[in-house]
Order: C-alpha cells, then sequence, then structure tokens
C-alpha cells in the first residue's frame, strides 16, 4: 500500500497500555527515540501489537508542530529534536523538512510561524507531535 503520507517512521513496540476504549503504545523508534501513539483498544487487537511488534508510526505533516527551544509544561509527550534540512516558503504555508536520527520528518506550519521562529537551513528545532496524530501500521 502506497500512503500519502511522508511522515513514516519505523520502530517497535515496547509497551501496551490499554484502557477502556483508549490505548497507549510506546515505540522505540530506528533512529532510538521513543515515540507515544494513542489508538483505540480494537486497534491494537487488530494489529496483533505486542512488545516486539515492527511498526511504521505515521504522521501528517500538518499534525507536526515546530519548536527551536525547549518547553516546560507542556502536554505534547513526542519531542523529537532536529535539525531543518529544507524550507520551502510559500504565499501563506512554509513546508519544513527537518533530519532527526534515524531520518528525516516533513512539518508543514504557517509562513508567519517560520517567519516568527526564524527559521533557517541548519537551525535546530524540536519536533512536537501530540500522541493521539500517531497512526500506527504493520507489515
Amino acid at each position: 500500500m502506497t500512503l500519502s503520507i511522508r511522515n513514516q517512521l519505523p520502530g517497535t513496540v515496547t509497551e501496551v497500555r490499554p484502557g477502556e476504549v483508549m490505548a497507549t503504545v510506546r515505540i522505540r523508534l530506528d533512529g532510538g527515540q521513543d515515540l507515544m501513539a494513542a489508538i483505540t483498544v480494537e486497534a491494537v487487537e487488530q494489529l496483533g501489537l505486542t512488545p516486539g511488534t515492527s511498526v511504521r508510526a505515521l504522521v501528517k505533516s500538518t499534525e507536526i508542530s515546530l519548536a527551536t527551544s525547549a518547553i516546560e509544561g507542556l502536554s505534547i509527550r513526542n519531542r523529537l529534536p532536529g535539525t531543518i534540512v529544507r524550507l520551502g516558503l510559500g504565499g501563506a504555508m512554509a513546508s519544513v523538512k527537518v533530519s532527526v536520527p534515524g531520518g528525516e520528518l516533513t512539518a508543514v506550519i504557517t509562513k508567519d510561524a517560520a517567519e516568527d521562529l526564524g527559521l533557517f537551513v541548519g537551525s535546530d528545532v524540536i519536533a512536537l507531535i501530540k500522541s493521539t496524530e500517531v497512526a500506527l501500521a504493520t507489515a
């Protein structure tokens, strides 16, 4: 299956915590970072997710926010540090390619946000991803 989602990060499930309806799934990405996904218990069962399961974490580029420094007091669990390797500014939006250990992420943010943050190729950023915005796929 081919998907339009550009952000497809390979990893391995390290922990599954089921609740009544939703579960949190911790993944160790191939680059060594931990990522948390919040998906339905039904999806966990359908995908057969257990520790050791190989997965791809899928994140739409519009669901990635960027910060130029660490932020305290933030509920977003997934914080992946990286470096901007490409920056495309359009009339209203900006496409930001971020190199992270083990791969690359693309974030699409407003042009105003990119300019306000002073983003440039080579600048360090932290990609912020809510766990509810991470989908999982198995092979």
